[in-house]
């Protein structure tokens, strides 16, 4: 009982400390909450433009409505404090589910985890729409084993507010035997979600965050930017950082960048194609589902992030929800990447919000930092699959499926 008293406090003096960060860092870490979110959701309230229904959306329309959640808390300060409180509120549902009754060591390392992972990733991983999405995910992934059906939906509600979910259905259909009920829970909440965009009048851009994605250039912390920010630091003519004013996000620019853009979403896809290939060849030979799911979900969601032309530091919030899973079912395997994981939040926060303003200037103290958190995702991307492909397999297909403890 103690021990869990202290997991709870641990969880409040978490929360607390990042979201008071994001009011004393520089570079408006919470920015997006009052700039961004606060805007589109009082629009959609008073009846005016609703982002994807009533005009194209850079997200799945489900992020609309925690954006108008907040609205019912902001009597507590403001929407920005509302925000917080929300993320937190959702955060402690999921922590709750995961200590369970607080006796599993797996349980509660994982719950550490997670703290500590929140803590060095710091106020960008609260204050941005992905925070909505990792208690979503984590719960998922938590009731796979018990409950696919109802797992595989919040897993679909958390693709239909940020994209990134669908890589955990997706290295669930391929792990996981009862791939009808992970079908079954995805078509059901997405019918429900198109349904609702379409009778509100937003057929047109149902899939408009889709084409969205597609055309955007290169973001400044994606890895693949990072040698036009070199040389943008180098001062080389032709390599510059700018700032693009239709999507708010900043780029960089230089030769050939064109076809770089144009090869990335064809590269992501076919790297992600290949982690599903591999991990689909090894549940065909008997791989144990609790060996194979963390590494395959793992290498997934790093793949969306390393090979991405859009590099936000709040991707690093993806990490959380397969790592949490892994280290609860074999916390030994898991513990390395889950460190390489706390080392990649802790230098995505050096870089933003503490050294943003001089990466914008081009300095390279700042953009080493942002190199070194790039290579960092490279290596982690490397190591799960290559641990995908160490996943031993075993040819009796009767063997029993053993649930998450």
């Amino acid at each position: 009982m103690r021990g869990r008293i202290m997991m709870w406090v641990a969880f409040a003096a978490v929360h607390v400390i990042v979201g008071w960060l994001g009011w004393v860092l520089p570079n408006q870490p919470m920015g997006d909450v009052y700039l961004v979110y606060e805007p589109w959701s009082t629009a959609a309230l008073r009846g005016r433009d609703i982002v994807g229904i009533t005009e194209p959306w850079v997200y799945p329309h489900l992020a609309l409505a925690p954006m108008m959640l907040t609205h019912a808390l902001a009597w507590l300060g403001g929407y920005t404090q509302a925000w917080a409180v929300l993320v937190t509120l959702c955060d402690a549902a999921a922590f709750r589910l995961l200590l369970g009754d607080g006796r599993s060591r797996g349980r509660r390392a994982a719950a550490r985890f997670w703290l500590a992972f929140v803590l060095l990733l710091g106020p960008v991983g609260m204050y941005r729409i992905d925070a909505v999405t990792v208690p979503l995910a984590i719960a998922g992934l938590l009731w796979l084993a018990r409950r696919p059906m109802a797992a595989s939906a919040l897993l679909a509600a958390g693709a239909w507010i940020k994209v990134w979910p669908a890589a955990l259905l997706a290295a669930a259909f391929v792990a996981v035997r009862r791939r009808l009920d992970i079908v079954a829970g995805a078509l059901v909440t997405s019918a429900v979600v198109a349904g609702a965009v379409v009778l509100a009048g937003g057929a047109a851009h149902l899939l408009g965050f889709v084409t969205a994605q597609t055309d955007r250039g290169l973001q400044l912390e994606a890895p693949v930017s990072s040698v036009y920010l070199w040389g943008a630091v180098l001062d080389v003519d032709g390599w510059w950082l700018f700032y693009d004013e239709d999507i708010l996000t900043f780029q960089v620019t230089g030769p050939h960048v064109d076809i770089v853009i144009a090869a990335m979403t064809p590269a992501l896809a076919l790297a992600a194609g290949a982690i599903l290939l591999l991990g689909a060849v090894k549940a065909r030979r008997g791989a144990p589902v609790v060996r194979l799911l963390p590494p395959l979900a793992l290498a997934l969601v790093v793949a969306l992030i390393a090979l991405n032309k859009v590099g936000s530091p709040q991707f690093h919030d993806w990490l959380i929800a397969p790592l949490v899973l892994w280290i609860v079912l074999d916390r030994r395997r898991a513990r390395p990447l889950a460190a390489l994981a706390l080392l990649s939040a802790a230098l995505t926060q050096v870089v933003y919000p503490l050294l943003y303003g001089e990466l914008l200037a081009a300095q390279p103290v700042a953009a080493a930092a942002l190199t070194a958190r790039n290579l960092v995702l490279v290596v982690l991307l490397f190591w799960a699959v290559v641990r995908v492909a160490r996943v031993p397999v075993r040819l009796r297909r009767d063997a029993p499926v053993v649930s998450v403890p």
